[in-house]
């Protein structure tokens, strides 16, 4: 099971079965991707691998974004490069990261791929459990619609699953019609909605329980 508890004091957060993915959704501006980094970075801490699928940071981002939460402690991260320059770049293990360039937020294939290749390195180096954050399907949303953006989702909840990985999506909901978002929504197990209240950041766990949690401050 994976404790989520420490990074947002939720009981249902608790005790969540390997396999799970969880949909991370609120306006822009309002932590999804903080949030997403701040779980797998408490992971990293345990020994768990990380893996991110970044549609916005390129790798170099991403790994300074990532070594700001781990404190300087040694961590195996995998990191799918949606938005570097580098396509033709080879997929390449240092120093514990592994990243893999992708053309473009809207190659899914080429994500799918990096996925699987991110998983092996981190195999590769004895890591047999870990995080996954994809930031963030509102960019895929702008590439491609959303019937084919569900259908990646479950395709890759499924490898998820069977890999028996943790993994956190993020959406801005505001960037999206009500129709989109549910559509999305059904390809995950949960759902954490992050929302702004007076100032406050507030979020409340969805689906992974019978009822929903509090709103709880992050």
């Amino acid at each position: 099971m994976y404790d989520l508890s420490s990074v947002l004091d939720v009981e249902a957060l608790e005790a969540v079965r390997p396999g799970t993915s969880i949909l991370v959704s609120g306006p822009a501006m309002t932590g999804k991707e903080a949030l997403a980094y701040d779980i797998l970075a408490d992971g990293a801490a345990a020994g768990q691998g990380a893996v991110i699928v970044s549609t916005g940071d390129r790798a170099e981002t991403v790994i300074e974004t990532f070594d700001e939460r781990v404190s300087g402690e040694a961590y195996n991260l995998g990191i799918v490069d949606c938005a570097g320059d580098q396509s033709s770049a080879e997929s390449r293990p240092q120093d514990g990261i592994f990243v893999h360039h992708v053309a473009s937020p809207g190659d899914l294939t080429g994500i799918g791929i990096g996925f699987t290749e991110a998983l092996e390195a981190l195999h590769d180096q004895g890591v047999d459990s870990g995080r996954l954050a994809l930031s963030s399907l509102s960019t895929m949303l702008t590439y491609t619609d959303r019937k084919t953006v569900f259908k990646f989702c479950h395709v890759l909840s499924s490898r998820l699953d069977a890999a028996e990985y943790l993994g956190l999506f993020t959406i801005d909901a505001s960037a999206h019609d009500e129709q989109t978002l549910q559509v999305i929504k059904q390809a995950f197990d949960g759902l954490i909605d992050i929302r702004e209240r007076d100032g406050t950041r507030e979020a409340q766990v969805r689906g992974l329980t019978a009822d929903p949690s509090d709103w709880t401050s992050l």
